[in-house]
């Protein structure tokens, strides 16, 4: 597929390679590391992450602090401050023996031992347990619990009110009564445990499990103003407290400082019922140059199987490749849109549908297929439909791409500069008629000699970064035709793309080039350390590429106007598609 720098001998890199500035002196070789659940974060995509928390949090104590000075000082005479001591005083008249237990258990799930081995336990879990290493979501909790607790120090200081005038069931705590750090120490373990809980678990439990996490910090606010020791103003502080330290630790390390709207849930399937299930009219939009009329005739039967009987059948045109009719059918209230085509037909239509929430079901029609063999789809057509219809929605990353002659689009799969370029400018249609996938294999090996280029990389806003290659591919897919991983970290719904540069030097470069798609290496494993590189991968969520000269480029499988510069940025679940069961 698809400035002067020291020549150096092949060497391969098989691995995630973090973004960093690079060093003064020699340049270290990137080591090669296993993908988890969620990429690696880049050094500048961590330093601005830490950045906004910091500056953030100030704002966020700043808030607390005012609400509370506003509290105790001139708020206190106006209602409904002034009935805060009457409901003290109810809640003391009523209370009993078991309320008094039962405050006590609820009370104590925000002490904070029981907070601080809840969040140490959580995290380990995350990090340690097989298939669930989630290290992103480990520091989201860690990182919300922790600023909860550091911002609540900072009111109890600035801060100075009297706890409420009843008999209290539990010694006082040398600190003011606002706000309630039980409540808002409750609020960032439980409610930051619901939060992952919705957008990292699958199944009709995590929506009931979800919210009686919601509703541990309300207990507990409850528990601790029954049990005298918080006004009603001081539970709500707590809450507020725990729920901001969540917002912002969230939106920086969840969402990410790239994406304007917070990220939507990844490995979570999208809101909406399954297909075959859901109210309104269904629009099949297929290339009639590889959808012949048999073909048709066989989908129009899976989907009336499937319940979805009277589907509307749209063509694609030369002029209009399928974004046009996608937008038309959403226009019209279609609950699902089926695409059939090659790659460049199901970008059209995801362009059309991306963050609009109707969900998409892929049908390979086409050459390279590359989408639905990323989701797990079967190849023939039929057979890939009916997979999607019997499978649920599920949210996936976009690609949004934009440069000098280009208009910004989406793209599902790859786009990328170079080789994988000019093999597909060179593969002519009758040859991918005769020959299928295989035809851009032989165009490939007559664009081997094609100089290199010079270029320059910016990820994330770190320090650009200045290589030479022979293809530069941006990923939001790693498997290709045959089922190898060229880019074998990339996953479709993690928030994240990866970026592959490829510049291999003679036959040992292109050997160790062809084992890192056929065997990625293990971590830590270099062919010779400090030499030149024949492939790097790098994750980010916006990059920067610019040519020396211009260069051909792709979208898709499709070529597009040559150019000197690529600008890629990731759009987290921004769309919605069918995946069968046991899909990736």
């Amino acid at each position: 597929m698809p400035t002067d720098i020291p020549e150096r001998p092949a060497v391969l890199a098989a691995g995630r390679s973090r973004p960093l500035p690079a060093p003064a002196g020699p340049e270290r070789p990137h080591g090669v590391a296993e993908r988890p659940a969620r990429a690696p974060e880049t050094a500048g995509g961590m330093s601005r992450a830490v950045g906004i928390i910091a500056s953030t949090a100030v704002c966020q104590a700043a808030l607390m602090v005012g609400l509370g000075l506003l509290i105790t000082g001139p708020g206190a005479r106006v209602w409904p401050l002034t009935s805060e001591d009457e409901v003290n005083e109810a809640l003391e008249r009523a209370r009993t023996g078991t309320l008094d237990t039962v405050s006590l258990v609820v009370s104590e799930a925000g002490n904070t031992v029981t907070v601080v081995v809840g969040t140490l336990l959580t995290c380990l879990l995350l990090l340690l347990v097989p298939r669930l290493p989630r290290w992103r979501d480990a520091l989201f909790l860690a990182v919300a619990v922790s600023l909860q607790s550091l911002v609540f120090l900072v009111i109890t200081e600035a801060v100075d009110r009297t706890r409420p005038d009843v008999e209290r069931l539990d010694a006082s705590p040398p600190t003011s009564s606002y706000t309630s750090g039980h409540t808002g120490a409750a609020t960032a373990l439980y409610a930051g445990l619901a939060v992952l809980v919705l957008h990292r678990v699958r199944g009709p439990w995590r929506k009931p499990v979800a919210v009686l996490l919601f509703l541990v910090p309300l207990l507990v606010g409850l528990a601790r103003a029954y049990r005298g020791m918080h006004h009603p103003t001081d539970v709500a502080g707590g809450l507020l407290n725990g729920g901001l330290s969540l917002l912002i630790v969230g939106r920086a390390l969840l969402a990410g400082p790239h994406v304007p709207a917070a990220a939507p849930a990844v490995d979570t399937p999208a809101a909406g019922l399954p297909a075959a299930t859901e109210a309104g009219p269904t629009t099949v939009v297929y290339n009639p140059t590889v959808t012949d009329e048999a073909e048709r005739a066989r989908l129009r039967r899976v989907l009336e199987d499937h319940g979805r009987p009277g589907a509307d059948f749209v063509p694609t045109t030369a002029d209009d490749p399928g974004e046009g009719q996608t937008a038309r059918a959403v226009r019209d209230g279609a609950s699902l849109v089926v695409v059939c085509g090659g790659d460049g037909t199901i970008r059209a239509a995801a362009d059309a549908l991306a963050g609009t929430g109707v969900p998409l079901a892929v049908v390979p029609c086409g050459t390279g297929n590359l989408l639905a063999r990323n989701l797990g789809l079967p190849v023939k057509p039929a057979d890939a439909l009916a997979g999607a219809l019997g499978g649920t929605p599920h949210r996936i990353d976009l690609g949004r791409v934009e440069g000098d002659g280009m208009e910004a689009a989406h793209f599902t799969v790859m786009s990328g500069a170079g080789l994988d370029a000019a093999m597909l400018e060179s593969t002519s249609d009758r040859a991918k008629a005769v020959l299928g996938w295989p035809a851009y294999v032989m165009a490939g090996l007559r664009e081997l000699r094609a100089p290199r280029m010079r270029l320059t990389v910016g990820i994330d806003g770190a320090r650009p970064l200045r290589r030479t290659a022979r293809m530069v591919l941006v990923a939001n897919t790693g498997k290709v035709q045959g089922g190898a991983a060229l880019v074998p970290a990339a996953r479709p719904d993690d928030g994240l793309l990866d970026l592959m540069i490829l510049d291999p030097r003679g036959p040992a470069g292109w050997l160790s080039a062809v084992a890192s798609v056929v065997r990625p290496r293990p971590t830590g494993e270099n062919d010779h350390a400090g030499t030149h590189r024949a492939v790097e991968y790098f994750t980010f969520r916006r990059a920067e590429i610019r040519f020396e000269t211009p260069q051909q480029r792709e979208l898709d499988g499709d070529p597009v106007t040559p150019g000197r510069r690529l600008v890629a940025e990731v759009r987290p679940g921004a769309l919605t598609v069918l995946m069968p069961a046991g899909g990736e």
